[in-house]
């Protein structure tokens, strides 16, 4: 008996100790059209920068590999996040039916990798999207994928151990809802919300979820009105600036918590040296850039 006492102890603690080796990494941060954006001649997008790619986040695991979100710049977001995990086992969760969130889903077609069964996690509106819809349902006739429903609020704990819970959020919910993910590990927590109109609009409350988590990366789209040359109330998002006179009053190690991302190609801050970036960091405040690592 206490052979098997110590044997179960025993591959609890690799287990546990194989779980602790889980990362969150950036695999992008730009809003849906990224940079170059078509037809745009200003100097944002006069000089490409490398690994410049659409918003997206990953789990780092030796045995299923996560991404969220699947951009137009899937192909290599994807081959880092494997080469990263050392597997080419992957499950993908979607936010939402905007273009930079769910059309890379074509490079599983039989006209590209022509994959078998990838798991694919999605709300109700999202499922019934791309199962009605062409091209999407054709990976579904040729099992390149497999649908899997989520429910707001319900985590679903995967076959990896991490837990991933969906949460609503308001957006322009055209063809779907819209959700962020918080995305749990065996020792930290991180809050995902690439889009969402504005913290007013939610019946959350931002600054009470933030202390909640190890990591918040939220919706940076926009760093200030007047950003873009047309009425920004048509494209709703937390203006950066709106969101730091938010959470400046927040703790200092909570504020260390935020991350920006799913910035516009206008947005000032993708530069190191802009000023408003230099003091919102001076607050604590991050940027996601694509490649960082943090432990789950």
């Amino acid at each position: 008996m206490r052979t098997n006492s110590t044997y179960l102890l025993f591959a609890a603690l690799l287990f546990s100790i194989g779980l602790s080796g889980q990362k969150l990494v950036v695999l992008g941060t730009l809003q849906d059209a990224g940079s170059p954006q078509l037809l745009c001649e200003k100097e944002c997008c006069a000089h490409p920068k490398p690994n410049d790619y659409v918003s997206c986040l990953g789990v780092i695991d030796s045995t299923r590999a996560l991404l969220f979100d699947a951009t137009p710049d899937i192909v290599p977001q994807l081959s880092e996040l494997l080469n990263r995990s050392g597997t080419d086992r992957f499950s993908i969760f979607l936010t939402h039916a905007h273009v930079g969130h769910y059309t890379g889903l074509m490079h599983l077609g039989r006209e590209a990798a022509n994959t078998r069964k990838v798991p694919v996690y999605a709300m109700p509106r999202m499922l019934e999207f791309l199962a009605k819809n062409g091209p999407w349902n054709q990976l579904l006739k040729l099992q390149n994928i497999v649908l899997n429903g989520l429910e707001n609020g319900v985590p679903r704990t995967l076959d990896n151990g991490v837990k991933v819970e969906p949460v609503l959020v308001p957006h322009r919910d055209e063809y779907s809802e819209t959700v962020g993910y918080y995305i749990k590990g065996p020792n930290k927590t991180a809050l995902y919300i690439p889009d969402i109109d504005k913290w007013t609009e939610w019946e959350e409350n931002i600054l009470g979820l933030v202390p909640t988590v190890d990591y918040a990366f939220i919706d940076g789209t926009f760093f200030a009105d007047g950003e873009i040359p047309r009425p920004m109330s048509e494209v709703p998002h937390p203006f950066v600036s709106e969101s730091i006179a938010l959470l400046k009053h927040l703790p200092e190690a909570d504020r260390k918590k935020v991350y920006f991302i799913h910035l516009n190609h206008s947005n000032p801050a993708r530069e190191a040296n802009f000023e408003g970036r230099k003091a919102a960091e001076a607050l604590g405040f991050h940027f996601a850039e694509f490649g960082l690592e943090v432990d789950l």
